[in-house]
């Protein structure tokens, strides 16, 4: 499957497949992600579903299986359960037998401070014996909190091709936005001259002043550079101990570093307008995400046979809808509903459904994202909402009309977002 899309990488198939072969892939997941509120009060960011049937993390780890790197460590930390239990689940078709694995590699203060994982460094420090056992000549470190889809075949093809030591997959994001990333100024030939992380003043790309040119949390490493860099930084004193803030701006300089362009990897569907490339770190970045999933032509094609997502789903009945009278029909318009749902006389509009909603008679789902699990009483309208998982909605409840009676009760954002939680309900006396 990914030997086509490789044929452009650089080099012949049988040298990339051999340099997939010796590369490990970590991915790093165990961050919170406070900015979701209160969707990671229990899990992970990584962990938080996505898209209907998918958890945020499957979207990287799908990248690594479908690009052709089958060793892959997911160090995990906070609230990391559910994220554990899902690799288990669903990620364990791997053969052992031909050295393919996807390990967990949970926080167990292995080092001599016995820390937790203190940065991103600090997080493939504390696993440095792992690394080292799996004996790989390329090190691939990836965040697992945002959705895309990236050939990691054709960077590794970059980063060979350029004789780099590290290489950081960058993508153009508007100045305003760029206080977020870390922020890198290249040359001619996209070496790396400048990296700053979250600067209050970034600098714009050469030619394109209203955008910068911004790190993705993407890097290759030569291994044993690698190595050596990480011990460095464990002896350092006021140090983050991390990637972007501490690892990467002291390179500069010193070694070869380049950048990789995200537009020389992404996979695209014919049509597609952007190369797609999401934090779905907000409440409304997360809503607009999926809510996008509902349009006729989304940004993100999911239904794409030759790179698809993998994860973990329960064995369910079909989505039914039930009832036919003028005013109550089952229905669900310009939507996506998974699979255990039940729409009984109930109607649906511009919404995502995850696995096992029910949404009862009468009721109304408007531009709303509802996670497994999910029960809707009869009368109940939502609009604008993200229900999390295991809400039971009252009947007659309306959320979506009123902006301060939504603020009141619930967390409301700025762009007009209502989350809902069952700890939310249960303040107001509900379950």
């Amino acid at each position: 499957m990914y030997e086509a899309a490789h044929r452009t990488a650089g080099g012949c198939n049988t040298e990339v497949t051999d340099r997939l072969r010796r590369t490990l892939a970590l991915v790093l997941a165990g961050g919170r992600g406070s900015r979701l509120n209160a969707l990671t009060d229990w899990h992970a960011k990584p962990a938080v579903p996505f898209a209907g049937k998918f958890r945020i993390i499957d979207f990287t780890l799908s990248n690594c299986i479908n690009s052709g790197i089958r060793r892959i460590g997911v160090a995990t930390q906070y609230k990391a359960h559910s994220l554990i239990q899902h690799i288990q689940r669903g990620w364990s078709f791997l053969s052992g037998e031909f050295n393919e694995f996807v390990e967990l590699l949970p926080a167990q203060q292995r080092t001599e401070g016995e820390n937790w994982y203190k940065g991103t460094a600090d997080a493939v420090f504390q696993n440095l014996d792992i690394v080292r056992d799996h004996g790989p000549d390329y090190v691939l470190v990836l965040a697992g909190d945002h959705v895309y889809k990236m050939d990691y075949g054709r960077m590794l093809a970059h980063h060979a091709s350029r004789n780099a030591d590290v290489t950081v997959a960058c993508i153009d994001v508007p100045l305003a936005e760029a206080t977020g990333f870390g922020v890198m100024t290249v040359d001619a030939e996209d070496n790396i001259v400048r990296f700053e992380e979250k600067p209050a003043n970034p600098t714009p790309i050469a030619g394109r002043p209203g955008y910068a040119l911004a790190s993705m949390g993407i890097y290759i490493f030569n291994a044993q550079f690698l190595y050596d860099r990480l011990h460095l930084d464990s002896d350092l004193i006021g140090t983050s101990h991390d990637f972007g803030k501490d690892i990467i701006p002291a390179l500069v300089g010193r070694h070869k570093l380049v950048a990789h362009r995200f537009q020389d990897s992404c996979v695209m569907h014919e049509g597609a307008q952007e190369h797609y490339w999401r934090d779905v770190g907000t409440v409304d970045a997360y809503w607009e995400a999926n809510i996008d999933l509902t349009t006729v032509t989304p940004a993100l094609n999911i239904y794409d046979e030759n790179w698809p997502i993998w994860t973990y789903q329960a064995q369910l009945p079909p989505a039914k809808f039930v009832f036919d009278s003028d005013q109550r029909r089952g229905m669900a318009v310009d939507s996506m509903v998974s699979g255990g749902c039940v729409i009984s006389g109930a109607t649906v509009r511009r919404s995502l459904l995850f696995s096992n909603v029910r949404v009862n008679s009468f009721c109304l789902a408007e531009d709303s994202v509802i996670l497994p699990n999910c029960d809707i009483g009869r009368h109940a309208v939502l609009r604008r909402c993200i229900v999390d998982q295991g809400c039971v909605i009252p009947p007659g409840m309306v959320v979506g009309e009123n902006p301060d009676e939504d603020a009141r009760r619930f967390h409301r954002t700025k762009k007009g977002v209502t989350l809902i939680t069952r700890d939310m309900l249960r303040a107001l006396g509900h379950g």
